[in-house]
């Protein structure tokens, strides 16, 4: 187990014994579904672009299955996805091609996953993540140690100048800092907020929903807010329901464009690649 991963059981374990529960199996039964799809506009057939011998999307799920929080399930919106997480011994699913969201995918899974419910957390991954640090999602589960909250995420401060004004890095609005590394949020957005110096803090789309609160969720009709800043979290916002994000000192890399694959397969080269036979 990783020094980050070990570190994030403890403090979960930790928070939740003082919420009175022994650990995370007394508290949360999660189950971690990845939704997929090939129709993806800047890289299309994204799940099974090939990294080092192995589609993207069984990095993921390898990653996801490191973390040990929980049964990990691909919601694939194609039969090709569901073949080649079965070729490497994944479980998943094949879902309807039209939802509008990952969120409307992940929530048909974990109805034909789990149809009498024995899982009360659904932890929502992106399955664009191939380095994702699998404490991250140990990490997404602690803010859920308070039942007041009704879904968890992740962020880590923003350092670069640059991308406190960059609309493609979301910004989550809590007041999160060394000596309160879980705060709720009040807001996401794209622009820079708070308008001052800082700290301003990148949101990592990775999810932990109460099982009740996604069902909710993919009920309610997108709202204004969402619509105007197209990020899908500012609906259960709008609608009342808590987000709490938990601070992480790593954020994962996605892959969206050709430029990140390569770089991806470059930062997962092997190490010590097996020299091809000699033949005599």
């Amino acid at each position: 187990m990783s020094r980050s991963l070990s570190r994030w059981r403890i403090a979960l374990a930790n928070k939740l014994a003082k919420a009175g529960n022994n650990g995370p199996a007394e508290q949360m039964k999660p189950l971690v579904v990845i939704p997929a799809r090939m129709s993806a506009t800047r890289l299309p057939g994204k799940p099974l672009a090939d990294i080092h011998g192995q589609p993207m999307i069984v990095h993921v799920w390898r990653r996801a299955i490191a973390a040990d929080v929980g049964p990990v399930v691909v919601a694939a919106g194609e039969a090709e996805i569901v073949e080649a997480v079965e070729a490497a011994g994944g479980r998943a699913l094949l879902t309807r091609p039209d939802h509008p969201s990952g969120s409307d995918r992940v929530w048909e899974a974990v109805e034909r996953a789990d149809p009498h419910a024995r899982h009360d957390v659904i932890v929502n991954l992106q399955g664009d993540l191939p380095m994702l640090d699998p404490a991250a999602l140990v990490r997404v589960l602690e803010p859920l140690a308070d039942p007041a909250v009704d879904i968890a995420t992740i962020a880590i401060e923003i350092h670069d100048e640059a991308e406190r004004d960059n609309p493609n890095m979301v910004k989550a609005v809590a007041a999160l800092g060394p000596d309160n590394p879980i705060a709720q949020a009040l807001y996401f957005t794209r622009a820079r907020c708070p308008a001052g110096s800082g700290p301003h803090f990148h949101h990592i789309g990775i999810y932990a929903y109460r099982r009740a609160a996604l069902r909710r969720f993919v009920g309610l009709p997108p709202g204004k807010l969402e619509q105007w800043e197209k990020l899908e979290q500012l609906r259960a916002l709008a609608a009342g329901m808590r987000i709490d994000v938990a601070l992480v000192d790593m954020a994962p890399f996605g892959v969206d464009t050709p430029a990140d694959l390569e770089r991806a397969r470059a930062l997962l080269k092997p190490k010590n690649p097996s020299p091809n036979p000699q033949r005599p």
